[in-house]
């Protein structure tokens, strides 16, 4: 196994725990806006992590030019990941705000 099939592992083992990680803050937390905040943050992670490490692996059998443009390719979606999603996020944390999805409190306790 080559080093760079391992970083590539490594990329795509991270963006998996970040994934996995935004899934139990979605069932987790409390409201709407907790909610979006962990996925927002963990799949934008998440996804950049894993689109990364693919164009890594895309590289393994050598620095050919068709695995070189194809890998690029695969990092410019990343990057349009790591720009949009947090955009879309906020956009529909907005919605809910102006919709009137009221933030959780926490009750006061004696």
């Amino acid at each position: 196994m080559s080093i760079m099939s391992i970083v590539s592992i490594l990329f795509i083992a991270g963006g998996t725990f970040f994934f996995f990680g935004a899934t139990v803050g979605l069932i987790r937390f409390p409201d709407f806006y907790a909610r979006m905040h962990a996925t927002g943050k963990g799949d934008t992670l998440g996804a950049f992590l894993v689109v990364i490490g693919i164009a890594l692996y895309n590289l393994h059998n050598g620095l050919e030019l068709g695995s070189i443009l194809t890998s690029i390719k695969v990092i410019f979606i990343a990057i349009f990941i790591f720009l949009a999603n947090p955009t879309a996020t906020h956009a529909i944390t907005k919605g809910g705000l102006d919709a009137g999805v009221v933030p959780w409190t926490k009750e006061k306790t004696k």
